[in-house]
């Protein structure tokens, strides 16, 4: 009998922790050909958040929980799930339940169909703001186009995986990992599965603005170099437009010798570019440079402070 493997990340999600275990162990129970497994990732909460799940833990050994010492966040709760889990295909979700587990059973059938990889579209969002979809719609689109791998648009962790795509995710050795640039970067045989997206049953995201641009800068960052390569075709922007600025600065020179505003303006404006594309520039190089000298240092991803039913 095949095993299914379900991972949660979980961080200060008390007010919906038992709905998520309750509405996931119906759907996986109801799969009468399967075995399943609930991993639950507590990402350092301080609320009543583990203190629910190992109660929950105590009367169901199919629920098995890690805990990290501390906030270490979303990805790295989702790579110490796939470290641990022990079936044929793993499920990653969201605990607040704007994934909804009832179609999971539709992503087992295509997994078993030859699938290796099964992730979830999203026709639509429900519960956020128009700017903040537009936001989601705008990151999904500049990463694909400065991703060197064909990344998905308009998709999440929300995903079903096979053991010989997780294998080879484990395999990998890197610190700041973007799963849903890393699954596609693999290159096993994937197929979307279009659904609509609920609001949050409670709480309120844990994903703020600035987790946000740096969950954007790691997928940016970890693949694609373009923006390194854009900043050698600013160079050469910048030095055609300093020999445009010159010559004018030398024909107004020439023309208008008593007219110092022409001299001041272009002045003016050659110093603020080059500064605005030299201070650009630096920002691109240091964010490439702070990424190799975290890999460098070699520390853990996260730290588990406990384990229960592993």
């Amino acid at each position: 009998m095949k095993k299914i493997s379900v991972i949660i990340p979980m961080y200060y999600e008390e007010e919906v922790a038992n709905e998520c275990y309750s509405r996931l162990t119906k759907v996986m129970s109801e799969l009468a050909e399967y075995t399943y497994e609930l991993i639950f990732v507590d990402d350092g909460s301080r609320d009543k958040t583990l203190t629910i799940l190992e109660d929950i833990a105590k009367s169901d050994d199919k629920v098995k929980i890690i805990s990290f010492a501390r906030n270490f966040g979303h990805q790295c709760a989702v790579s110490a799930g796939l470290y641990h889990v022990t079936g044929d295909a793993a499920v990653i979700i969201d605990a607040d339940l704007q994934d909804p587990p009832e179609i999971i059973p539709e992503m087992i059938k295509l997994w078993e169909e030859g699938n290796d990889i099964v992730y979830a579209k999203r026709r639509s969002r429900k519960g956020i703001s128009f700017l903040l979809k537009l936001a989601y719609k705008v990151f999904y689109r500049i990463l694909y186009f400065l991703s060197e791998v064909d990344i998905p648009l308009d998709t999440g962790d929300f995903r079903l995986v096979g053991k010989n795509v997780i294998d080879v995710v484990n395999s990998m050795p890197e610190h700041n990992k973007f799963f849903r640039g890393l699954f596609a970067w693999t290159g096993f045989k994937q197929i979307p599965f279009e659904y609509d997206r609920d609001a949050r049953f409670a709480g309120t995201t844990k994903y703020p603005l600035r987790k946000l641009i740096k969950l954007a800068l790691d997928g940016i960052i970890g693949f694609s170099s373009k923006p390194l390569k854009v900043v050698g075709q600013f160079g050469i922007v910048t030095i055609i437009i300093s020999i445009i600025i010159l010559l004018y600065s030398l024909i107004s020179f020439f023309m208008y010798r008593d007219t110092i505003t022409v001299g001041w303006t272009s002045l003016m404006v050659a110093i603020t570019f080059f500064s605005g594309v030299q201070l650009l520039s630096l920002w691109i190089m240091s964010e490439y440079i702070a990424r190799i000298y975290d890999e460098s240092k070699q520390r853990p991803p996260y730290i588990i402070s406990k384990k229960i039913n592993i």
